[in-house]
This record gives C-alpha cells, sequence and structure tokens, in this order.
C-alpha cells in the first residue's frame, strides 16, 4: 500500500510526526533489499537531478547520498565549497538561486550555520534535503539510526536509549532526541557538564532524562549511542584534557557492562578511538557502526525518493 508524503523538503526531526517518520523508515525497509542485489539499481528516480552542496567535509554522508541517488538512478552532481563561487563572494542566497535555475529536483546541503537548509528551501523551487546544519539538526543520520534499533531492537517503543558524549555541539543528538522521543523511547544524555546544554532540559517531560555520570545513563540501557568529541566546534576548553575525557566519560567494556546484556552500541562517526569510544567495543559483536553506514544509503534512497514526489511505501 502506497501514499502520499506531504512534504517536499526535510529540513529537520522537530516538525515530523510520528505517522511521517515510520514513513520514511518504511519506505526505507523497502529500499534496503536493492542494496544486496547483484545489480544494485531501480528507475525510481531516472531523469531527476539531485545536487549534494556541501561546505563542510563529508566521508559518510556525502557519499551516502551520491550513492543512494545512483541507485535511484538519478543524476547526481557533487559541489564542495573548495570549487564553489562562494570562495568567490558569492552569498548563499545567490548560489542557491543559481542552481534552481538549473532545475534540479533536489538539493541535500551541508553547512556549518544553523538554518542554512531553511533559508534556501524559502528561495529554491527544489526539495531541500538537510543533511546537517552546524549544531542545530542532523535528521538523516537520527533516521538511520532509528532504523538500525528498529532492524535489531524489533521497535523503538519502550527502547531505553543512552547518548553519550559531546551533546552541546551534536546536531545528531538533537535529531535523535526529538525523533525517539516521538517515537515512545526513553532516552538519558550524559556528558560534562559543561557539554549538556540547558536546553535539553525542555525535553525532561517528553521522555528525556539528563543523567549526572555517564554510568547513570548507560545502566539498563537497550542502546548507547557515543557521539565524537567535536574538537572542530569547540572554541572553549570543555573538559581538562582528552585523556581525562577518556577516563571519566569513554565507552570501555567496563561502563558498557552496566548496560542490558544484549544492549547494541551506536555511533554516527567518525570515531575517535581510545577518546570517546575503545577500540574493543568499536569492534565488538555489540558494536552496529557499520551498519549504521549501511542503512544510511536505504534511509537516504527513501529520502530523495519521498522528496521528489514518490509514495511512502508500507
Amino acid at each position: 500500500m502506497t501514499k502520499p508524503f506531504r512534504r517536499r523538503d526535510l529540513l529537520g526531526i522537530r516538525d515530523l510526526t510520528p505517522e511521517e517518520i515510520r514513513g520514511i523508515l518504511d519506505t526505507a525497509e523497502n529500499f534496503r533489499e536493492i542494496n544486496s542485489r547483484e545489480i544494485k539499481k531501480v528507475p525510481a528516480l531516472r531523469g531527476k537531478t539531485v545536487i549534494n552542496l556541501f561546505f563542510e567535509n563529508s566521508t559518510r554522508t556525502r557519499t551516502s547520498f551520491e550513492i543512494a541517488a545512483k541507485r535511484l538512478s538519478a543524476d547526481a552532481v557533487n559541489i564542495s565549497v573548495s570549487a564553489s563561487s562562494v570562495t568567490k563572494g558569492e552569498t548563499l542566497v545567490d548560489t542557491a538561486l543559481n542552481l534552481d535555475a538549473m532545475d534540479p529536483d533536489c538539493i541535500v546541503v551541508r553547512h556549518s550555520s544553523a538554518g542554512v537548509p531553511h533559508q534556501l528551501a524559502k528561495v529554491s523551487r527544489a526539495a531541500i534535503v538537510n543533511a546537517g546544519d552546524g549544531a542545530n539538526e542532523h535528521p538523516t543520520q537520527a533516521l538511520l539510526d532509528a532504523m538500525t534499533i528498529r532492524e535489531h531492537k524489533k521497535k523503538i517503543r519502550g527502547q531505553e536509549v543512552a547518548i553519550v558524549g559531546d551533546i552541546l555541539h551534536s546536531r545528531v543528538a538533537r535529531s535523535n532526541v526529538h525523533l525517539l522521543t516521538k517515537m515512545g523511547a526513553k532516552v538519558r544524555v550524559a556528558g560534562p557538564g559543561t557539554l549538556v546544554p540547558e536546553e535539553f532540559k525542555h525535553f525532561v517531560d517528553d521522555g528525556l532524562t539528563i543523567c549526572p555520570h555517564v554510568e547513570d545513563a548507560i545502566e539498563g540501557a537497550d542502546v548507547v549511542m557515543i557521539l565524537r568529541i567535536q574538537r572542530e566546534r569547540q572554541d572553549s576548553a570543555y573538559f581538562p584534557t582528552l585523556r581525562e575525557y577518556a577516563i571519566h566519560y569513554g565507552l570501555t567494556n567496563e561502563r558498557l557492562d552496566l548496560a542490558k546484556k544484549d544492549a547494541i552500541v551506536l555511533h554516527p562517526g567518525p570515531m575517535n578511538r581510545g577518546i570517546e569510544i575503545a577500540s574493543e567495543v568499536a569492534d565488538s559483536s555489540r558494536s552496529l557502526i557499520l551498519d549504521q553506514v549501511k542503512y544510511g544509503v536505504a534511509v537516504r534512497m527513501a529520502v530523495l525518493y519521498l522528496a521528489t514526489g514518490g509514495n511512502v511505501v508500507n
């Protein structure tokens, strides 16, 4: 059974309904099978053009969107800021208008400033997909995390999810808190006090708990999500040293033993091994970090398909 997806843009998780989130995940589940075929291509977006406009470095997200577009038979065009006219002084809006004049069907944008995808959505006729804007949101990462949880835990509702690390600078944390609480999971966050923002207190009534210690968040968890220390976004000393951070907040086997025996470990990447996560945990059978990458292609296939007019597939 199919039904229309009523949004043109995917700017964040904040405004999505639980039904819309389920629709994207169900559609991604249908696309997942394509990625295991010998010939990994379907004509769903033949004749469509997808532009990947990345103002920040990226490996997983950019490659994942490009592969997703090509597996749907769309024409994928990659633009990095170092090769764009922005370096010559062109404004972001003018860049968007010039790209829009070429009649693309979808523009996937990543930018270091919050709100840029929303700004482009106001001036572009193409569908805009947020691939990460500053410390605001990263909707497709939260969707692929949700798909990973749903595939391995069979449901999201009722799951105890610990999110640990640099919450303050993490767009992944914000999108996941929005998504997981909407879908009925119980979320616990923890990290250095300097890296847990005051704004998260607003989610306490929606199923979020702010824990004073990492161990409190991990204890009894079904899912342990570790966040990267984002040194490139930090302009202050939020903790004494990386070594001390690893000692007090890093995910080790000893800390993971506090979670449920069948708990899974997630990390959005890239990992700082030996800092926020020990190598023996990252490489263990409980780690689904590479599964996240695999599901990311299916999720981004679904997002591109739906944003360009496709119907939700149940």
